[in-house]
């Protein structure tokens, strides 16, 4: 189910930790599926000197943490903003259907704290992240099965195919 990279990053995360005096942090969380990210970056001529994050969530969210953190580690913020949750996926080696979420909540951990920093040092102001109404999100979102990989609406509590809870 997972890839190789997957797992490694999983069991060896890396740049785990809380940072003491971050230039930026960044939090997101999904309420529906409980994982839960934290990024924390310093920076040094708009270069990301070091990343450290929290992550409560699956293992899939734990690896997409530590390898987001790998990715944007030396990247300009210019180049660290355009990670992507693709890009993530691909170098974990892919990642279920269902999991894909993971990839999306560590690049967007990772944009925040991107964001928080350019606010404290130049006044930026931060984007307007849209706290979506999560109800009528799960109403329109697409959840694949990890039993048997058949989409359902994601307002859904069990498979339409096989039946079992999701």
């Amino acid at each position: 189910m997972y890839s190789e990279i997957v797992m490694e990053h999983f069991q060896n995360p890396r740049n785990v930790g809380e940072m003491e005096n971050p230039d930026g942090v960044g939090e997101v969380g999904n309420p529906v599926c409980g994982d839960m990210m934290k990024f924390f970056i310093k920076v040094k001529d708009d270069v990301i000197e070091d990343v450290k994050f929290l992550t409560f969530g699956c293992g899939a969210a734990i690896a997409v943490s530590s390898m987001v953190s790998e990715m944007a580690k030396g990247k300009t913020l210019d180049e660290a903003l355009k990670i992507t949750r693709d890009q993530v996926a691909e170098k974990l080696g892919g990642l279920p259907k269902n999991k894909m979420h993971c990839s999306n909540l560590g690049a967007d951990a990772l944009h925040r704290a991107i964001y928080d920093y350019k606010h404290r040092k130049y006044g930026t102001p931060l984007p307007d992240y849209k706290d979506h109404d999560h109800e009528e999100e799960e109403a329109h979102r697409l959840v694949h099965c990890p039993y048997c990989d058949v989409e359902n609406p994601g307002d859904h509590k069990y498979c339409k195919a096989c039946g079992k809870r999701l």
